[in-house]
Order: C-alpha cells, then sequence, then structure tokens
C-alpha cells in the first residue's frame, strides 16, 4: 500500500516508492528501494524535495518506524491515498533552443551520473530493475518534446571517457524524438527511449580495456565485443522492468536489414520497427560522437553517410527518412556554407522547413577572417542567405563551434557534473 509523506518523515528501513517534484531535484537516480543507508536518508532530508510515496508493504510504516526507536514524526501523517499517477507530459509547452539549452544541461549532468551508476551496479552483479529508469527516461522525454534540438545536440558533446555513458542518454533522447516523428504515441515514445537508455547495457559486462583502447580492435577483440548484445539481453532478462521493446532493441541493435549485422544475421520482417529505429539512432550518435580512437564527424555530414549507408542496406529507409526530420536535414551544430560564401553555424532548426533553419554567420570565407556572429532566420520572407552546402570542420578546425550555437554559459554548466 502506497502512502504520501513530507520527507522528514522519512527513516531508515522505509521503502521509497516515488519522490515528488522534478527528476531533477532528487538525489538518487532512481526510486523504489529501501532506504537502509544512513547516507542515503540524510542526502534525502537535505534535497529540498518535500514529499515522497513510501510503500508500507515493503518498509516500515510511518507509526512503525517509530514504534521501532526512531525519531519521532511530526504530529500529523499523511493518511493513505491511491498510488499517484503517471507524469502526464500531455500538456506541454514548446520552449525556444535557448530556453531549453540549460534545462538540458542540468538534466545531461544528473542524466550522466544516474547511468554511471547503472552501468556500475551492472558491472558488480546486481540485479538490473528497469522500471528505476523510468524518471530519467520521461525527464528525457519531456525535454525532447519541448525542444528536440537541445538535449540531442548537448548529448552529443561527449568526452573519450564518458563515451558509455552518454550514449546511452543520446540514443534514448533520439529515439524518442524519432517515435514522435514516426506518429507513435507518448507511451510508445517512452518504451522506445527506455529501450534507447538501455540498449547498451551489455558493454558494462565487456573489459573496459578493450572498449576504452584508443587504436583499431584485434579480431578477437573485435569478436568479445559483439557478445555485447547477447550479455545485454540475458542482464534485463535476469533483471525485472525491462519492456519488450529494450529486450528486443538490446539484442537487436546491430542487426542490419541486409542481413549483414550481428548477432543472428536477421532480415526483413525479422526485424521490428523498434529495433530498426534502435540501430539507426545508435550508429548516429557513434559517429558523431569523440571516441577514443577518433573524432566525431559533423552531424550533415554523418547523415549524409548514413543515407549511402542507407542505399547499400544498412538501414531500413522509411525510418531512416523519418529521422533525417526529426534531426533537420542540417541538424543543430552542423557547420554549412551560404550562397554570400558565409559559413555559419546551425542553432535551430525550423520544422516547417527543414532547408531553412536557423544559423550563426561567423566566417567569410571571401575575406578569409571572421565576422562579427550574427544569427540569421533563413525562413524569414525575405532573407537572400541559404545553405548551398555543408561543411566539414575537420578540414577547417574552428575551435569554438559548440560555444556558438549552444553558448558559453551552457558549455561551463555541461563541464560540471551534478
Amino acid at each position: 500500500m502506497l502512502k504520501k509523506i513530507n520527507v522528514e518523515e522519512m527513516r531508515l528501513g522505509m521503502h521509497l516508492h516515488e519522490l515528488c517534484g522534478t527528476w531533477l531535484d532528487h538525489p538518487f537516480w532512481k526510486s523504489k528501494f529501501v532506504i537502509r543507508d544512513p547516507a542515503d536518508l540524510a542526502k534525502l532530508h537535505g534535497s529540498g524535495v518535500k514529499e515522497c510515496w513510501i510503500d508500507v508493504s515493503k518498509g516500515l510504516d510511518v507509526a512503525s518506524s517509530d514504534a521501532a526507536g526512531a525519531a519521532p514524526a511530526p504530529a500529523v501523517a499523511a493518511a493513505p491515498v491511491a498510488a499517484p499517477p503517471p507524469a502526464a507530459p500531455g500538456a506541454r509547452v514548446n520552449t525556444s533552443m535557448a530556453e531549453e539549452l540549460g534545462r538540458a544541461a542540468s538534466l545531461v549532468n544528473q542524466s550522466r551520473a544516474a547511468v554511471m551508476k547503472l552501468f556500475s551496479e551492472a558491472r558488480l552483479g546486481r540485479a538490473l530493475e528497469a522500471e528505476q529508469c523510468a524518471p530519467l527516461v520521461e525527464e528525457i522525454a519531456s525535454s525532447v518534446w519541448r525542444n528536440p534540438g537541445a538535449l540531442i545536440s548537448l548529448a552529443r558533446l561527449k568526452t573519450h571517457d564518458d563515451y558509455s555513458y552518454m550514449h546511452s542518454i543520446a540514443v534514448c533522447a533520439l529515439m524518442v524524438s524519432l517515435a514522435r516523428q514516426l506518429g507513435q504515441n507518448e507511451a510508445q515514445a517512452r518504451e522506445a527511449g527506455m529501450a534507447g537508455l538501455l540498449h547498451d547495457m551489455g558493454k558494462a559486462l565487456m573489459p573496459l580495456e578493450v572498449l576504452m583502447k584508443p587504436g583499431k580492435l584485434t579480431e578477437a577483440e573485435f569478436d568479445l565485443i559483439k557478445l555485447h548484445p547477447q550479455r545485454g539481453h540475458d542482464l534485463l532478462s535476469e533483471g525485472s522492468g525491462a519492456p519488450m521493446a529494450a529486450l528486443d532493441v538490446c539484442l537487436h541493435h546491430h542487426e542490419r536489414p541486409d542481413g549483414k549485422g550481428y548477432p543472428f544475421g536477421l532480415t526483413g520482417d525479422a526485424l521490428s520497427t523498434v529495433a530498426r529505429m534502435g540501430a539507426v539512432c545508435d550508429v548516429y550518435d557513434a559517429i558523431t560522437s569523440n571516441r577514443p580512437y577518433k573524432d566525431g564527424w559533423d552531424p550533415a555530414d554523418s547523415l549524409g553517410r548514413m543515407a549511402d549507408w542507407t542505399k547499400q542496406g544498412q538501414f531500413d529507409p522509411p525510418i531512416y527518412a523519418a529521422f533525417v526530420k526529426s534531426l533537420g536535414i542540417y541538424p543543430n551544430g552542423a557547420l554549412v556554407r551560404l550562397q554570400s560564401g558565409r559559413l555559419a553555424v546551425v542553432v535551430e532548426q525550423n520544422e516547417a522547413a527543414l532547408v531553412k533553419p536557423r544559423v550563426k554567420v561567423f566566417f567569410s570565407t571571401r575575406a578569409q577572417m571572421p565576422v562579427t556572429p550574427t544569427m540569421i532566420d533563413l525562413s524569414q520572407p525575405g532573407c537572400s542567405e541559404r545553405i548551398i552546402g555543408r561543411e566539414s570542420n575537420s578540414e577547417w578546425k574552428f575551435p569554438h563551434l559548440t560555444e556558438l550555437w549552444a553558448g558559453r554559459a551552457v558549455i561551463e554548466k555541461m563541464a560540471t557534473v551534478a
């Protein structure tokens, strides 16, 4: 039975079912566990969260904890009430890129810490309770629904050291955005997000020296890494709460429609829609991210290469087409050349005109020198500028592209782990 109480009433031995308020304010990455550690109790009391739900069928009640010698609770204890309804993301207000970036930066930091703990517990052999990830998935989904470009763009900013953790967050966000583009309902989109978050859990069971190797893997090392889909599927199956979509994507995100994937070489109808979605999202984030052995590719250039791979049979064409629409033909952070010969970085998408995003101009190729950064909305009537092509920053080597589109304050926040 669930009971809503003030956080100050929490005592050791109580089963924390759910914390009220936004997940960003929560002191734990998970819920639904018995508070046994005094440090956890102190963290909860000092968190600023005012209320929570306890499950008295799985832990102590307010009265029983007092009888057991705990400190007295406030005089008025909350009466038992019905379980809280699931969060309702339907009542949402779209926000601008600038508005969402700051909130998304905080969410990325906390999500990184949460996924690190998730992987750590898996490495220690602890059973994975997937339902405990639901609040994190909900926060990621809500950010994507407010403005898909913010979190997805920030999650691409990884270091070599945190790639495995940030990759899970990025694929979660990409899956939610793709599900939205495919017209799936919110429950399906959250399930797709959960699948994205958990798709690489098998990597937690791989040797770190292989995962973090700065050079090309040997054939034997690659054969070992190819075991991670099955290992991850086993891990999720042995735990609890993983939806079928998560099990499916975990096992099949390296399969290909042409049968050249692994671990089973499946083709055609043997691959579900969500598994095909997972394959596209996984590869996009992998190739646009800095890895131990290579720097990430430009987002727009990556989409161009993936278009070629789709023609060769690696991805499902309708799924890939929807994925491009969900990101934009020129994704946020892409370096582009304008008709005037100036270079710009894409800042925000225009859903009504994918080839006319908002861009920030900062360099003249004719003068071969920087110009004052200026924002231009290419979709505005009378705008004489247009994008004539993608550029690769691996050739230009501009060091400040991220700061140009995200802003210095957001980058500094991203550098601070919450």
